[in-house]
């Protein structure tokens, strides 16, 4: 009796292997990890950069050249992101994954989406958030200021994120930078609340967009104020009731009173 010969297996692309690989890069606090975290952070501080001069480079010939090149880039981390999700439930729940998403959308329709434009800063927001800022600042000595750093930022997210809006909706349709200069102007005499009243916003919504920026910003201008003189604290999860903040040189929870063991490097 003949042996049936055995059929080739049909052999798929190791996607489990790929993920790991995806959030080793995206989440990892390893050299080769924090090194990919820094390039992708260059890169969006690049483009960045490249949203900030929009209104000079918007009448030049390789702006939509730019503009299309970047889209294809997030077009690619968000693919990217989306592999590494632990489900796609999770991805489609990250509050930057619908702000890359429109993010995308205004690179590429500039001319009917500008007025989502001013969101394109928020990316500044997700660097603030990785880890490669915590391990940098650790790395540079400098790990004591992360809630400094991290409030700056987060003041930094709104002002431009807030001259973007007022941009795109009071004066895109002037020329040349001028317009973003104005918007730029308005928006910090109006979160220092200087109000030296030479630039206004017109009707109705010029005055609510005055009301919420004074008021939202004064809020994390006292944040950063606040984490400026605020006494360091280490972040710690305590094992017996989750206190996460305690004193650098603290042995015991100040909540619990359980033995802490944090790690320090005696310098």
């Amino acid at each position: 009796m003949d042996t049936p010969t055995p059929q080739p297996e049909t052999t798929f692309p190791n996607f489990s292997s790929l993920r790991l690989g995806l959030q080793r890069l995206e989440r990892g606090r390893d050299y080769w990890a924090l090194r990919w975290q820094a390039l992708l952070a260059f890169i969006d501080l690049s483009i960045l950069a490249f949203f900030l001069l929009g209104p000079y480079l918007r009448t030049g010939a390789s702006y939509l050249i730019i503009d299309y090149a970047i889209a294809v880039w997030i077009a690619a981390e968000l693919v990217a992101r989306a592999l590494a999700a632990p489900s796609f439930r999770t991805f489609f729940r990250r509050p930057m994954t619908w702000i890359d998403a429109v993010i995308l959308a205004t690179l590429l329709f500039p001319e009917t989406l500008f007025n989502f434009a001013f969101l394109r800063v928020m990316r500044l927001w997700a660097i603030g958030k990785s880890p490669l800022l915590r391990e940098g600042l650790r790395w540079a000595g400098w790990g004591h200021l992360q809630d400094v750093v991290r409030a700056a930022l987060n003041f930094l997210v709104f002002l431009f994120m807030v001259t973007g809006f007022v941009y795109t909706t009071f004066f895109y349709r002037e020329e040349g930078g001028e317009g973003f200069v104005d918007a730029l102007y308005f928006t910090v005499a109006t979160i220092t609340t200087t109000g030296f009243g030479d630039i206004t916003l017109p009707g109705t919504a010029g005055k609510l967009t005055s009301v919420i920026t004074m008021i939202i910003g004064i809020s994390l201008f006292v944040r950063l104020a606040q984490a400026v003189v605020r006494p360091y604290k280490v972040q710690f999860p305590c094992p017996q009731c989750g206190l996460q903040r305690h004193d650098t040189d603290a042995v015991h929870c100040k909540a619990c009173g359980h033995l802490l063991n944090i790690p320090d490097e005696g310098v």
